[in-house]
This record gives structure tokens, C-alpha cells and sequence, in this order.
């Protein structure tokens, strides 16, 4: 990288782009190799190193900062541009870092920035609201309790998809009125759940009828889940069609279909069970449209206009992130905007009604704050037509799944096994990246959105025992792959400080634990 430290000016030119990520992933994000990076920076900057923690005990300590963007002068700039070298850093680790990683914890492991995790916390906290904020961490996209504790120390709550991340969320110390619960599947203990504070939403009628019987003339306060009827995300620019990461429209079978709201349905369950209806939640999938989340906005605070009860609505959904060139970061301020103005102006329509705003981040908060370092342990080659060099590392499906699952393509560089700077080289090949399972969709390079077809890469010309590193590993991948395939254990995770050193927050399971559970068959039965 080549780095420029200067006093920040009130203007950079067009190609500047505003942001506090020392490792910045801009909103038109891009390839980890051919790039260089500009980073201006104010002087205040450099009071960073001040922060540094020195143990593992404070590693993660919450920080003062209030739930408002930082002032412009301690904000960190950053220009990407191509060059004809790969980069000698990860986005986050260097050769160093990554080999320490692998010291510490074995190869592959799991990276987490602890800087990175405070900066997406810092976007997300100042995201724009009227009438106040609560951000829910969907810890579906990491679960890891260290993830949990420290953004429940900067005053983040939780969103649980299923009844045992809520259960797992409050062993790890979270408040369970601080967990909110939207599950495809209501759990058998979610009378037990409610009485210890969590919030739930009913997602479906049948849900919202099981909830009612439980609680009939209670009053109980309970959510409703709302499909809007459009929503965003993944590789499809369709707001009502497929895709594997948009839950809003007629393609999805996530929440109550909204014509059961209008038509009277729900209001009706409500009213025979004596619920009271606290909040309406929406959530239209992993896009960055601002005018779709306008539109979800307002329609879903037509809802809240059902029930005079309602003091929050919850837009969930994940805000995109991008990995790779040409990939679109959301702009958390532009797409906030809007929202709150819909907010102001549904105040002023009501009576002066004001609602309580939520968002569910997971991709946002995460995504890019983590990174699968992993070895190379094989390089193979084919000849003639369709031929290819093929790296095989230590990790795989079991560890990352999304490209194998969507055509998912995420930023990769190689490090010399060594761990030294020194030794990177400026060498690159066209290869295809594998996994270790035997399994021909364990591939880590598909085309784009193609998870059935694969695809070369160009990347530092790599031998056997050297470093890959994965980055935009932190959303998705240690917490959803298809992990124990092969009897692969899975993979440990570390936390690196705010100094650059990796403390363990999961050890490599034993390979004992894979099948601690099976039982033998009665004897006699073959």
C-alpha cells in the first residue's frame, strides 16, 4: 500500500470519499489485488494509538462514544486506485498478523478486527432516526459471544432468528429484554422465553394464533412481522422475484403476507386473544436501494397506523456490503435519510405520533471486519482446453460456504508462508481456488453469481505452504457453512487487537465432539 499521512483540508476532489475505516471499504468497493490506497487523515488521527489496549482483558473494552457520527475531523479518507502490484495487505492483516494468527491458533482460523467492528458500530449507531434508535445485531451472521459482548457494550441489541440463538445470546450475558426474536420456526419454549423479557414477533397467523392461546386476555405485548410485498438483495435486481437473500415479496414465505393485515385478518387474531400489538417489523432482504427502503419505510408505517398501540417499527434487513470491485457499499446516511423523514412526516399526520426506530445490521456490522487465514497445502494443474492451476487449501465449504451457495466473490491475497513482509513477492498466475472437501462445489472462486460454474483469479504467484487470506469473512461464514463435512473440525476464531495481536475467542474443536452424540445400535439389529 502506498500510504500518505497529511493534515485533512476541506476538500480532496471527487475521488475522496469520506470514511473512518483505516482499511477502507468504500462504497464502490473493489479487488484487493492491482489497487492503491490514499489515506488522508487529520493529525487527531494518530491520538488513536493512545487507545491501544495492552491485554486480552480489555481487548474489546467499550469505547465513550456517543450514538452520533464522529466529528468530520477525526475521520479518516481514503482514495482506491489500481496499480500493477498486488497489495502487500489484507484488509486488515498483514503478512505478519496472518502468520501470527496461524501461530496462535492453527490454520485455517477465523480474523476478527476489533477496529473494524468499532467502526461499523459507529456507522450504525448514527444511523438517521427521528424520534429515537435501537440497532439489533443480527447474530445469525456471527455468533461468536466475544461478537455478542462487545457490541452489547456499545449499547447494540440483538436480533435472534431461532429460539436457541436467543437462548445462546443470554448465556452469553445479554439481557433478554434486549433480544428481539423474529424465527421461522416459533420455538416450544417461547411462553418461557416472553416471561424472561425476550420480544417476539409473530412471523406467520399460525404463529400469531399459538402466541394468542398462550396468552389470551394477558394483554401481552407481542410484534408482528409484516411482508411488505417488495424487497431487495443478492444478485437479482427484482424487487418481487427469487433470490436467496431477499425475504420481502411474493417469492418469500418470510412474515404475514400484508393483505391479511389490510384486509383484517390479523387485526382480528389480535383482538380475540387481547394482545397488544408494541411493534411492527419488515424486513426486505440484503439490498442498498434507498428508494425500495423509502417505499418498504412507508408502507410499513401504514401498518403502525392499525394499531395506535405500536410505539417502534423495525426495518430489518441487512445493508449491503462490498467486497469486491464493483460491488456497492450501502451509504447508511443516504438510505437513512428518507426513513426519517417518513418518520417526521407520519408524526405530523398522527396527532404528533412518534415512532421508535430499529434496524437489524449483521452483513454491515461484520462482514469486512473479519478474514479466513488459511494455508495453501496443494497446487495441481490440467492441460489442453478448459485447462487450469488449481490451489488447494486447508479450508473450504466448511468454513465459507456463500460461494459455493450464492456465487459469492470475496477478496483475496496471498502471503508468503514466512509471515514476512520482505518476502512477498510481485509475481502473478490466473488460478482457481478450491477447498479441501471432497466435494466439486467446494469452490471458492465461481463466477459471479454462479455458483455452478468456477472461474480464474489473478493473485500473487503462490507455492505450497503459503498464506491465503479471505476477506469479507466475517458475515456468514464462520456461523452458516457446511461445517463437520469431511469430518473437517471446525475452524478456531481470534480476535486481533487494537495493536494488531490475536487473541483465541474459539478454540478448533476436537475431533471427538464431531460424533461425541452418536450411540451405538442395539445390539443384534445387523
Amino acid at each position: 500500500l502506498h500510504i500518505i499521512i497529511r493534515k485533512q483540508t476541506s476538500n480532496f476532489g471527487h475521488n475522496i470519499r469520506q470514511d473512518r475505516h483505516l482499511s477502507a471499504t468504500p462504497r464502490t468497493s473493489f479487488h484487493p489485488r492491482n489497487l492503491k490506497m490514499r489515506l488522508v487523515s487529520s493529525a487527531s488521527v494518530l491520538s488513536l494509538v493512545s487507545t491501544f489496549v495492552t491485554n486480552s482483558s480489555d481487548a474489546f473494552a467499550p469505547r465513550h462514544v456517543l450514538s452520533t457520527r464522529p466529528s468530520q475531523n477525526t475521520a479518516m479518507l481514503a482514495t482506491v486506485s489500481k496499480t500493477d502490484a498486488p497489495p502487500e495487505t489484507s484488509v486488515f492483516l498483514t503478512p505478519e498478523m496472518a502468520k501470527a494468527c496461524i501461530d496462535l491458533a492453527g490454520s485455517p482460523a477465523f480474523a476478527y478486527s476489533l477496529e473494524r467492528l468499532q467502526n461499523a458500530a459507529d456507522d450504525c449507531l448514527a444511523f438517521p432516526n427521528a424520534y429515537g434508535l435501537t440497532v439489533r445485531y443480527a447474530m445469525k451472521a456471527c455468533p461468536n459471544a466475544a461478537i455478542l459482548k462487545y457490541f452489547n457494550s456499545r449499547g447494540i441489541h440483538i436480533d435472534a432468528s431461532s429460539g436457541f440463538e436467543a437462548r445462546r445470546a443470554i448465556s452469553a450475558g445479554i439481557p433478554p429484554e434486549n433480544i428481539s426474536l423474529s424465527s421461522q420456526e416459533l420455538p416450544e419454549d417461547f411462553v418461557d422465553l416472553v416471561k424472561m423479557g425476550v420480544k417476539i414477533n409473530a412471523c406467520s397467523v399460525s404463529q400469531l394464533e399459538r402466541f394468542g392461546k398462550a396468552f389470551t386476555g394477558t394483554g401481552q405485548k407481542v410484534g408482528i412481522r409484516v411482508n411488505p410485498g417488495v424487497g431487495s438483495g443478492g444478485f437479482s435486481s427484482s424487487t418481487t422475484g427469487f433470490s436467496k437473500t431477499n425475504v420481502g415479496g411474493p417469492s418469500s414465505s418470510f412474515g404475514i403476507w400484508y393483505e391479511l393485515v389490510d384486509d383484517g385478518t390479523v387485526p382480528g387474531i389480535v383482538t380475540e386473544y387481547g394482545l397488544t400489538v408494541e411493534r411492527i417489523h419488515t424486513h426486505i432482504g440484503s439490498g442498498s436501494d434507498p428508494e425500495i427502503w423509502q417505499q418498504v419505510a412507508t408502507k410499513s408505517l401504514s401498518f403502525c397506523k392499525v394499531w395506535p398501540t405500536v410505539d417502534t417499527l423495525n426495518l430489518g434487513g441487512g445493508y449491503k456490503v462490498g467486497r469486491v470491485e464493483g460491488e456497492v457499499t450501502t451509504d447508511l446516511q443516504k438510505i437513512g435519510a428518507p426513513v426519517a423523514d417518513a418518520f417526521r412526516q407520519f408524526s405530523e399526520e398522527n396527532g404528533g405520533r412518534q415512532l421508535h426506530l430499529e434496524i437489524e445490521p449483521g452483513t454491515y456490522l461484520v462482514a469486512m471486519s473479519g478474514a479466513l487465514v488459511s494455508t495453501i497445502q496443494d497446487k495441481v494443474f490440467t492441460t489442453g482446453a478448459g485447462s487450469h492451476t488449481f490451489l488447494k487449501l486447508d479450508s473450504g465449504m466448511t468454513d465459507v460456504l456463500r460461494p459455493s451457495l450464492y456465487g459469492a466473490i470475496h477478496p483475496m491475497t496471498i502471503f508468503p508462508g514466512s509471515g514476512k513482509t520482505a518476502d512477498v513477492g510481485i509475481d502473478t498466475e490466473d488460478v482457481v481456488v478450491v477447498g479441501h472437501c471432497c466435494e466439486s462445489g467446494d469452490l471458492m472462486t465461481p463466477k459471479p453469481g454462479e455458483p455452478e460454474d468456477l472461474a480464474e483469479r489473478s493473485l500473487r504467484k503462490a507455492e505450497i505452504g503459503d498464506i491465503l487470506v479471505m476477506d469479507g469473512s466475517g458475515a456468514y461464514c464462520a456461523g452458516m457453512s457446511a461445517k463437520n463435512y469431511n469430518s473437517f473440525p471446525e475452524a478456531p476464531e481470534v480476535l486481533v487487537d487494537l495493536e494488531g495481536k490475536p487473541h483465541i475467542i474459539r478454540n478448533r474443536q476436537p475431533l471427538e465432539q464431531i460424533y461425541q452424540n452418536e450411540v451405538d445400535a442395539p445390539e443384534g439389529l445387523f
